[in-house]
């Protein structure tokens, strides 16, 4: 998600390559096992480190003289040509991008005497190295690896007006990789163990072992104490062991852990990622793993609020008062990620001349007033008194809501219409591009096209996020906020498509096979729209999958994943019991308490902590699952508390 902290963001845009001089079941495992995971998760973050420094070290010791940042290798261009030399980049992640300048060569000082000058190149991508002289140009396509040397020499041939171009690899890039691959493995084993250690303790033998030592420990305390007194009633040692009889209201545990499982993924990519750059948003067109779990948790926002009023409309709430209680969180959810987002309220009052008002709460705030204000229009407590016979009854959980269904398609028509049609001054109408170097660096100062504009009239210029993702690879120099207002239509669309799978649970209660085969028939109709709408591309589509819009496509896309995911999780969780949702199941219980808290202590300990070596994968890495799998643990401990932030 977008941040608030310029210090954070200024240290992300430093990976773009540029030009420097190198004078250097509740079935729960229950909660000991759960407590213990998470606890070994803080040692498996911490051994990360000593299990890979070594490789760094080592990919190091060739060129001490050297210093490299993250994503960093050195690149010496030699020429031998008897003219000066242009050496320019673009980036493949680039579309239609100019060419930047990495340097000028000037012309060999005699023959088999080349000049040569060393740069620091970004290896996160593949790039495209471009020379020019006055005779002639080469291209060279190369990915460099991290913390690697290579030489690129520039010659004439025999045919002294044919330019060759080569790079060598002068010494082996480190591998960086090898930090994630280790704790994925680790965390991997740990699973297994886990779910080994479940199926052991559920064995009748086990459970009747564990039955009688906690019975005869039992009786022996009773007997060493007070409490077997004639007067005391003391209960049945089975009562601690037996689990609880089902309550009358069955809460879908997928539910939850669906939601868990896309906040722990945000809070670790929000933490960093381990500085992986598919860890970090999508600079325009595209995805990574940090594009997904904000969508899913709309989704899986609006998923529950379908549940939540079904159910207060049995129990014989009101719809005015339920309005006011979705006005109340409303307001309340803006508020908090007005603070969120402008950190500097530590410092003394909030200045309005720098407020950013957009932000990941405020977005969540806005599309959970829509939708809960048209599930309220539409929604029924008594769903077992419909016919089950009626030709309509095969689509009753789409048919009986079309006055929400039709909101937001006018909704998404007014969406389409302020993006291809609003015109934008000195911009084309209906840009979707990033502006900067792309599109050969036309429209340099359009990013977002009319997204933008509406931003920059409502909220000012000021006010919107300073330092967008689109500025790593495209050079943007203009402000764009991924949360903006006109990107509110189409979160409200991923809500509702959230809500659509809520009224499918509702409608097909216990009916799990058809609850699974309408899931994944909603999947596959948004993934074939996706296709549509995109061609199967990143760039050529009609709509392209892009997260700072929140393009049509983008949640298309990403409603198609949350559909398929969904079903995993409840065919797993709910309908096999093959697992209880944990750990994800814990901060699922407490989102909002889990993400504000992240956010608002992100620079404390032990979520950060002073690194030995800022510029290594692997520190960053621990320090990230560290303060990941803190959260976690706060998570279970108040659930184990039963203390949940509700607002």
């Amino acid at each position: 998600m977008a941040k608030g902290n310029p210090r954070k963001n200024s240290e992300d845009s430093s990976s773009v390559l540029g030009l420097k001089q190198t004078t250097q079941k509740e079935m729960t495992p229950p909660g000991t096992r759960a407590s213990l995971l998470a606890a070994l998760a803080l040692v498996v973050a911490v051994c990360v480190v000593p299990l890979t420094a070594q490789i760094s070290a080592s990919g190091l010791s060739h060129h001490k003289h050297i210093s490299l940042k993250m994503d960093e290798a050195i690149l010496t261009v030699n020429n031998e040509l008897d003219t000066e030399v242009v050496v320019s980049w673009v980036s493949e992640r680039c579309f239609q991008c100019l060419f930047q300048q990495l340097g000028v060569l000037p012309a060999g000082p005699g023959p088999g005497r080349p000049s040569s000058a060393s740069f620091a190149v970004s290896t996160q991508h593949e790039m495209t190295l471009q020379l020019n002289s006055t005779k002639e140009s080469c291209t060279v396509p190369f990915h460099f690896g991290e913390q690697g040397n290579y030489s690129l020499w520039v010659k004439n041939l025999n045919n002294s007006s044919v330019v060759n171009c080569s790079v060598v690899t002068d010494a082996e890039p480190v591998n960086s990789y090898i930090p994630i691959l280790v704790a994925f493995l680790i965390l991997a084993g740990l699973a297994i163990v886990s779910a080994i250690g479940t199926k052991i303790f559920g064995l009748d033998v086990v459970k009747g072992f564990l039955f009688r030592i906690s019975g005869s420990m039992e009786t022996e305390r009773l007997i060493n104490s007070e409490l077997g007194s004639p007067g005391r009633t003391v209960s049945l040692v089975a009562d601690n062991i037996l689990p609880p009889a089902p309550s009358p209201s069955k809460r879908l545990r997928s539910l939850d852990t669906f939601r868990g499982l896309s906040l722990v993924i945000m809070v670790f990519v929000n933490y960093g990622g381990g500085r992986y750059w598919f860890f970090r948003h999508e600079s325009w067109n595209g995805l990574t793993v940090a594009d997904l779990v904000f969508p899913w948790f709309v989704f899986i926002m609006g998923t529950s609020i379908a549940l939540s009023i079904n159910s207060l409309l049995r129990a014989g709430s009101t719809r005015r008062s339920l309005l006011r209680k979705v006005v109340r969180r409303s307001v309340q959810l803006f508020v908090i990620g007005v603070f969120v987002v402008n950190p500097n309220y530590c410092q003394g009052p909030l200045s309005w001349d720098n407020l950013r008002i957009p932000g990941v709460l405020q977005r969540l705030a806005w599309s959970y007033l829509a939708v809960a204000c048209l599930d309220l229009l539409v929604a029924r407590g008594h769903l077992d008194i419909l016919p089950a016979e009626a030709w309509w009854s095969p689509g009753v959980d789409i048919l009986l809501y079309w006055p929400a269904w039709l909101c937001v398609l006018l909704l998404e028509t007014v969406w389409l219409c302020l993006t291809f049609l609003l015109p934008v001054p000195d911009c084309p109408t209906g840009y979707l591009g990033p502006g900067g170097i792309g599109d050969m660096g036309l429209y340099g100062n359009c990013t977002g096209g009319a997204a933008a504009l509406i931003d920059r009239w409502l909220l000012g210029e000021s006010h919107v996020y300073q330092t967008p993702s689109s500025r790593v690879i495209y050079a943007t120099r203009v402000p764009y906020d991924p949360e903006g207002v006109l990107g509110s239509i189409n979160s409200i669309l991923m809500a509702f498509l959230g809500l659509q799978a809520g009224k499918i649970i509702l409608h097909y209660r216990d009916l799990h096979k058809c609850i699974m085969s309408r899931f994944l028939t909603w999947g596959l109709l948004l993934g074939v729209i996706s296709a549509i709408l995109t061609k199967c591309s990143t760039d050529h589509g009609l709509i392209p999958v892009n997260k700072n819009l929140w393009s049509l496509s983008y949640v298309t896309t990403l409603a198609c994943f949350a559909y398929v995911l969904l079903v995993l999780v409840y065919y797993a969780v709910d309908v096999k019991g093959w697992w209880s949702g944990a750990p994800f199941y814990y901060p699922g219980m407490n989102s909002i308490l889990v993400y504000v808290g992240h956010e608002v202590f992100k620079d404390y300990f032990p979520f950060r902590w002073r690194m030995a070596n800022s510029q290594s994968h692997a520190e960053h890495l621990a320090q990230n699952l560290v303060a990941t799998s803190c959260w976690i643990l706060i998570s279970y401990v108040l659930y184990r508390k039963k203390i949940f932030w509700k607002i």
